[in-house]
């Protein structure tokens, strides 16, 4: 089968090869970049709890903060690992999932993620927010010959709806998911975990055998 992965470049080695494994023909087609928004530290002294729910989050995280993290919450065992460790990985990868085993009282929270990204934990924590980086979306010229698209954010779902392309995908979790569909994509699967094992699951489950 003719499959499409859709992570920014440089992120879809892993996933491109593990699919080819598995006898796909695979192409890589970038539909968002990710832009880091600031060099400057980030102070995370004085937090009981900093969250972080990408990978491209944990990433700049650590690249910026300043001494050593408080406790950690990372959305997802690709984010976990990509910080090396977490002291919490919800079951459910959203931010519902975490809310709902966050540890009461939160204490001083810091969450850190894209410009834009939803504010439940923030609004539901009270914790503070920091902007680690801005996600653009991209509009390809040439598109390859797909039987199926995977999708690992809801930006990206976004940026294949807006190419009418009438394509069937799968989604690394609900919030791609419902991204995907509100944007007219067919969704075959969803992957049960938040990281690559979890997305070449979801494949294995949409493509007959």
């Amino acid at each position: 089968m003719r499959v499409v992965v859709t992570r920014p470049r440089g992120q879809e080695a892993e996933l491109v090869s593990r699919l080819e494994a598995l006898g796909h023909r695979v192409s890589h087609c970038p539909l968002i970049e990710i832009e880091p928004l600031s060099d400057d530290p980030i102070a995370v002294e004085g937090y009981d709890w900093v969250i972080v729910t990408s990978v491209n989050g944990a990433r700049e995280l650590l690249r910026r903060a300043a001494g050593p993290l408080p406790l950690v919450a990372a959305i997802g065992r690709a984010t976990a690992e990509a910080l090396g460790y977490a002291d919490l990985v919800p079951r459910v990868s959203t931010q519902e999932g975490l809310l709902a085993e966050f540890p009461r009282p939160a204490g001083r929270v810091l969450f850190a993620g894209a410009e834009g990204a939803r504010r439940l934990l923030v609004t539901e924590l009270g914790a503070d927010f920091v902007a680690l980086y801005r996600t653009r979306e991209l509009r390809p010229e040439e598109l390859p010959d797909a039987d199926l698209w995977v999708l690992a954010s809801a930006s990206a779902a976004r940026a294949l709806g807006a190419l009418s392309t009438g394509a069937a995908a799968v989604s690394i979790g609900p919030e791609t998911s419902r991204a995907a569909r509100e944007a007219g994509i067919d969704v075959l699967a969803e992957a049960y975990t938040h990281d690559t094992e979890g997305l070449v699951a979801a494949v294995a489950r949409a493509l007959p055998s």
